[in-house]
């Protein structure tokens, strides 16, 4: 955008993904100001389920970005720095280093504690309370499992953080944890928005190990004198605390009420409602986090989404993006005869059974890897109607479901198949960088620049409408894929 159509103030919003960092500057009407500052972290994986990355490694990350920001010069004034990390990780540290790695909510080591959770904690009350399940993606049983596997490590740790958290400890000597990233824990009252104190009776963690609660309108000033002099540009800009990434994807790409239903494909995915509620009700199989404490955020989420697709090319060999998705539009619905359960990084919503994973049946000499392509995109669409028809227990059929995510837009075929099977109309959101213009709107709307999120549009792209004629078809499949679960499961 040309400088001299930036409109102040400008808040600078940090992206912190499992698989990159990146550093994006909006103005007061949540336009991007700058090009996109990027660097990718991947995290390490182990066969045994294992998925982290030194905490000290992913800080150092991201301050490269920042000194890539300060460095290119030419910015407006920048009031404010807002944050967006994905929700339940943790990292254990003792004073102002970490003790641990920073595991992720795609490790599914700790699920190997489940059942003792569930001897400690009833799991529907936890549930009610918490809004979150007896599952690995959480911290209960991320918790446990580092007391059980690494005791003397544990034994080290004095306080429980996130990544903001850890950031901001070392930004400014003091941990910041807003009510999303706190909502998103398992260790956290969704209705008091205060830590749970009958689910930490049961853990091996204390009050004290945990931050303090604020939100999103209690930014931190005043960056150390080391970090101040890196980026002077940023020196005294607020700082706001991170929030939890599903939220902001939410508020940047429009869904901020009932009235829409956000549908979003990245590495994994997601369907999720927004709504300011003083009292509610989770359904079975979804969970509930904040974005503040006005707001909540209902939903369910799933660990298998553009990352199927990747492994599908990349393992099956199917060439470039383009000839596959050409390839699949010649196919007809469930033309394969495959039965597919698409847990290749395991399964949260709604089913949380932390031991599922991906299975194929109906195979025969005449599949062909595009067969198990478009089976494996059909059936990843079937968990979103899953949970959709939870979803619709709260919103009706009424709101619009809008579309985002690198790992959606790109596939028009896989769009037209969720439209098809969640037989209802699906816009694609025409907003690059959702999560970065979702925390920069909540730092706008908490400054008081912005009076409410609802004020900004947020541009929409095509629809995909429903085929009825693929209606028929499709449920059938669906049923075969619950059949096929039942008796996994069971099993």
């Amino acid at each position: 955008m040309p400088r001299n159509t930036i409109e102040p103030p400008c808040v600078l919003a940090i992206d912190i993904g499992t698989s990159s960092v990146r550093a994006i500057l909006f103005d007061r009407m949540a336009r991007i100001a700058s090009p996109a500052f990027q660097k990718a972290c991947d995290m390490e994986t182990t066969p045994d389920g294992g998925v982290y990355i030194d905490a000290d490694r992913l800080a150092a990350e991201v301050g490269s970005v920042l000194d890539a920001f300060c460095a290119a010069g030419g910015h407006p004034a920048i009031d404010g720095v807002a944050m967006t990390t994905f929700w339940h990780n943790v990292v254990g540290v003792e004073g102002d280093r970490a003790v641990t790695p920073l595991i992720s909510w795609a490790d599914t080591r700790p699920g190997t504690v489940i059942s003792e959770l569930g001897r400690r904690l009833d799991a529907a009350e936890t549930h009610k309370r918490t809004g979150c399940v007896l599952h690995a993606s959480y911290l209960p049983a991320k918790i446990c499992w580092f007391a059980r596997n690494d005791p003397d490590r544990f034994a080290r740790v004095e306080r429980w953080m996130s990544i903001g958290e850890y950031l901001f400890l070392k930004w400014f000597g003091a941990p910041a944890c807003s009510v999303s990233m706190a909502s998103g824990t398992g260790l956290f009252n969704a209705h008091r928005c205060a830590w749970d104190e009958e689910t930490l009776a049961s853990l091996p963690v204390e009050r004290t190990q945990l931050t303090p609660v604020s939100d999103v309108d209690e930014p931190v000033r005043g960056l150390k004198d080391e970090y101040a002099v890196r980026w002077p540009v940023l020196a005294d800009a607020a700082w706001y605390p991170a929030i939890g990434d599903g939220a902001c994807n939410n508020i940047g790409s429009g869904c901020v009420d009932e009235e829409r239903i956000a549908l979003m494909v990245g590495t994994s995915g997601a369907m999720r409602v927004m709504k300011r509620a003083d009292a509610f009700t989770i359904p079975e199989g979804l969970w509930c986090y904040r974005s503040d404490r006005r707001r909540i955020l209902m939903g369910g989420a799933l660990s298998n989404g553009g990352n199927v697709y990747g492994w599908m090319r990349d393992t099956l060999r199917l060439g470039d993006e383009q000839s596959v998705e050409q390839a699949l539009s010649r196919m007809a619905p469930d033309s394969h005869g495959l039965t597919v359960l698409p847990f290749w990084a395991g399964e949260r919503s709604p089913g949380w059974h932390d031991s599922a994973r991906a299975a194929i049946t109906g195979m025969t000499l005449h599949t062909t890897p595009l067969d198990i392509m478009r089976a494996s995109l059909e059936a990843t669409a079937y968990c979103f109607a899953n949970i959709y028809g939870r979803l619709r227990a709260i919103t009706g059929d009424s709101s619009e479901i809008v579309a985002s995510g690198a790992g959606l837009l790109q596939s028009p075929v896989w769009m037209q198949m969720l439209a098809d099977i969640l037989e209802r109309p699906i816009t694609a959101s025409a907003v690059t960088e959702a999560s970065s213009r979702g925390a920069a709107l909540l730092a706008l709307e908490a400054s008081d620049v912005l009076e409410d999120l609802s004020a900004a549009d947020a541009p929409m792209g095509k629809t995909y409408e429903p085929d009825p004629a693929n209606r028929d078809r499709y449920r059938e499949a669906m049923r075969r894929q619950q059949d096929l679960y039942d008796m996994m499961m069971d099993s």
